[in-house]
């Protein structure tokens, strides 16, 4: 691909936009970390990253991708050899799964559908079959990236009450954290797992926990070896300012004025926005005759859309040619569902303009590998773009 003038239209799930005042801040001269400046950020940040969880407990920062977040949030409350489950929704929850295995774990799958969000009911019938609970922790991917299905958290709360088990709930938001409603207290969480790089506006590099007492009192007994990833060595970062190791400063100017921008729009704003955009992204793609890979309305991902591409159709030429012509990146199918779907994302630092400028070049680009198209997807998201609501 040559020179292409205009900006790109970055519409994969994520790493999302970063907007231009997140990169001016992460811009800024690098500062002594051991500073009072530097401490002074720091400790700024950690009340309006509770605020942003919906939770009153502990938020550690660490210098890492998503993935190092999945591995905190097991080595901190699980013990060598202990058992923990994970519920198949996609992509990810799969590699979370081969993560605890790597680790030595004793780690189950419980299978699901790729389309769906976690199941309840299974959840809830494996922990009544485990009676000596042996079972540590269940967890659970709130937005699955690779499908576009969200799960219920309280549900899966309420199951694993309702087993009277004491397993741990862990619950990746990597990509619904400052896009879907979340709340770490409310719903029961004990440990929420984040990344920087999606609803939060960020470049990749920063990873979060956020913990309760439960959580607590499992490090307590826990004993996987840790250091990185160890929360105790981070628990004085609140107060001081002061990281174990040296943190990723520049990331964390940005952080500031992302967090700045969320709190300026308002988070219910927000979740009204990726609402808004989900449903015309929808709409669209029932207007072209397309099948959207997550059947269930209540269920449906307003951060990203799976779309199937019919026979013989393939989803990776689609994208390779949107691509080479419009300067505009979608998410590619990922694991079984490599080539068979392409993924539209909508999440982040996006507004109405933007999602229908992504809309008209999916539908030119569907046009110009030959796919018939049933109607206007591009009128259907203007449809849905005029209600405000």
């Amino acid at each position: 691909m040559g020179y292409q003038a205009g900006w790109q239209f970055l519409q994969i799930p994520g790493p999302s936009n970063v907007p231009r005042q997140v990169l001016s801040a992460m811009s800024n001269p690098t500062i002594d970390h051991r500073g009072p400046e530097f401490a002074s950020l720091a400790t700024s940040l950690f009340p309006r990253l509770k605020s942003l969880f919906g939770t009153k407990h502990n938020v550690v920062i660490f210098p890492s991708s998503g993935t190092g977040a999945w591995e905190a949030a097991l080595t901190n409350v699980c013990s060598m050899n202990d058992r923990v489950v994970m519920a198949e929704t996609g992509h990810f929850s799969n590699l979370w799964y081969d993560l605890a295995l790597s680790l030595g774990f004793k780690a189950e799958i419980l299978k699901g559908n790729w389309g769906s969000g976690a199941d309840p009911k299974v959840i809830h019938r494996r922990l009544q079959e485990d009676a000596a609970h042996s079972i540590k922790a269940v967890c659970v991917v709130h937005n699955e990236t690779s499908t576009g299905a969200t799960t219920d958290i309280r549900s899966v709360r309420r199951a694993i009450d309702d087993a009277f088990h004491p397993a741990l709930l862990i619950v990746d938001t990597i990509s619904s954290l400052a896009s879907l409603p979340y709340e770490h207290d409310a719903w029961g969480v004990d440990v929420t797992v984040a990344g920087s790089q999606k609803g939060l506006m960020l470049p990749p590099g920063l990873a979060f926990n956020a913990f309760g007492l439960k959580a607590e009192e499992a490090t307590s007994k826990a004993n996987f070896p840790s250091s990185y990833f160890n929360w105790k060595n981070m628990e004085r970062t609140e107060s001081t300012g002061q990281f174990p190791y040296t943190p990723a400063t520049n990331l964390l100017f940005g952080l500031k004025a992302a967090l700045d921008l969320l709190e300026a729009e308002g988070l219910q704003n927000v979740f009204k926005r990726h609402a808004r955009h989900g449903r015309a992204t929808r709409a669209a793609v029932t207007a072209w005759g397309l099948e959207i890979l997550c059947q269930s309305p209540l269920q449906q991902s307003d951060v990203l859309t799976a779309v199937k591409m019919p026979d013989p159709f393939s989803a990776d030429a689609l994208r390779t040619d949107i691509l080479d012509r419009f300067n505009m990146p979608l998410g590619s199918g990922l694991g079984k569902l490599s080539d068979k779907v392409f993924r539209i994302g909508h999440l982040g630092y996006m507004n109405d303009l933007m999602m229908i400028g992504a809309i008209g070049g999916i539908e030119i680009g569907l046009a110009g590998i030959g796919l018939k198209l049933a109607s206007s997807g591009l009128q259907a998201a203007a449809s849905a773009l005029s209600d405000r609501s």
